[in-house]
């Protein structure tokens, strides 16, 4: 048996900056994953969606020696742009503008975005660096027990490993969550959303865009110029026969739905990526601990992609570990951090996990009357400024 301070199952974006903090902190890690990564943009099976890093996650990549790697290939976010286009327009047409500005909460943008997998290959660069920590790809978790003192974990390929602390940040479908025997609530749209990088003729500026109609947000969020045209990273959600039908159309066609949906306000769209699809649901573990086991990331929750709220949830669980063990590392894995990790994240993701299922339930309406209501309730957040910064600084974290 080998024997580690930390193990971490799943080598995707949460799991890697897991296993780089803690490696970092001085433990020694292990970090586990089934599917070898991908770490470049035209392998099949890239991720192409894109990460936002809001301010409080792109400071904890500071910290732990992450954000050098990342800050010469980010975009700044500067303005939250929402738009209303449920009116009865067709094409749609922008009805209600609101932009939150991040200047009128702070000096900094509100967050930074990458391409995910860009974040993969400059992540796992970071933990090859580290020579305390080591990352087995193509190999998982496939059991767990807990003792007062470790956990033990059973690997694919036979071996096993002990552990003060388990963290498990391998996805919705969590096998050490499933091992641990803790429960999930599941809300499922029947959306899924469509991925996909366009360049466009008029420059993003700064600005991430959310589009709403029906069938859920329109989003373009900035990525650097492509070929020296303005770039931006597209999720796109929709029902789900609706995606079936706009997967399934040629590139042109696609392209000009796409434009039509856009309501124009970068000019003609034009695919310079994969399309890629995604389920959409809003999930949470009924705990967020076991013995000598801690769930982050999507094995904790999962939130519709609004707001940028989904790994920036995830890197807020990841820290709150990390601060626990580093403050007293002595108390690693044992009951009194588990109970003080649980207290501390288990209120603000039950608060995110409910805003968001209610945002994204309010983005799908169809009738007229509904969607003229989520105008009205935009409209009058807006005029409120007191409302308006306080939404603000929620969507960056404060809690």
């Amino acid at each position: 048996m080998e024997h580690t301070d930390v193990f971490v199952s799943g080598g995707g974006i949460a799991g890697l900056s897991a296993a780089v903090a803690f490696g970092q902190a001085g433990f020694d890690v292990i970090c586990v994953d089934p599917v070898p990564p991908i770490t470049d943009r035209e392998t099949k099976g890239s991720d192409l969606r894109t990460t936002a890093f809001l301010q409080p996650s792109q400071n904890f990549l500071e910290r732990i020696g992450l954000w050098a790697r990342l800050a010469d290939h980010a975009t700044p976010l500067d303005v939250m742009r929402i738009i209303d286009a449920g009116g009865h327009q067709t094409p749609p047409t922008p009805r209600i503008v609101r932009d939150f500005k991040a200047s009128d909460v702070s000096d900094l943008p509100f967050g930074w975005n990458l391409p995910n997998w860009l974040l993969k290959r400059e992540f796992l660069a970071a933990v090859h660096d580290l020579p305390n920590v080591t990352f087995l790809s193509g190999v998982g978790a496939a059991g767990y027990l807990a003792r007062d003192a470790e956990a033990r974990i059973k690997l694919t390929d036979g071996r096993k490993i002990s552990a003060k602390l388990a963290i498990a940040a391998d996805g919705r479908a969590s096998p050490l969550r499933q091992s641990a025997g803790i429960d999930i609530k599941t809300t499922r749209f029947g959306q899924a959303a469509i991925a996909f990088a366009v360049t466009h003729s008029i420059p993003h500026e700064n600005v991430s865009t959310e589009i709403h109609r029906s069938g859920g947000p329109f989003t373009l969020v900035p990525l650097p110029d492509y070929n020296g045209t303005p770039c931006s990273a597209v999720v796109w959600m929709e029902d789900g026969p609706n995606v079936d039908t706009l997967m399934a159309q040629p590139t042109h066609t696609f392209e000009k739905e796409a434009t039509k949906r856009s309501c124009e306000i970068l000019g003609p769209l034009k695919v310079v990526s994969r399309i890629t699809r995604w389920p959409i649901i809003a999930q949470r573990a009924t705990s967020l601990t076991a013995q000598r086991l801690a769930l982050v990331a999507e094995a904790a929750h999962v939130v519709p992609p609004i707001g940028a709220q989904g790994l920036n949830m995830s890197l807020a669980d990841i820290r709150t570990l990390y601060d626990l063990a580093s403050t007293a590392p002595q108390t690693l894995g044992n009951a009194p951090m588990l109970a003080d990790y649980e207290k501390q994240r288990a209120k603000d993701i039950h608060m995110r996990v409910a805003g968001i299922t209610a945002l994204n339930t309010a983005s799908q309406f169809t009738e007229q009357s509904l969607r003229d209501l989520r105008a009205l309730g935009l409209n009058s957040l807006y005029s409120v400024t007191p409302v308006r910064k306080t939404l603000m600084n929620l969507g960056l974290g404060a809690t």
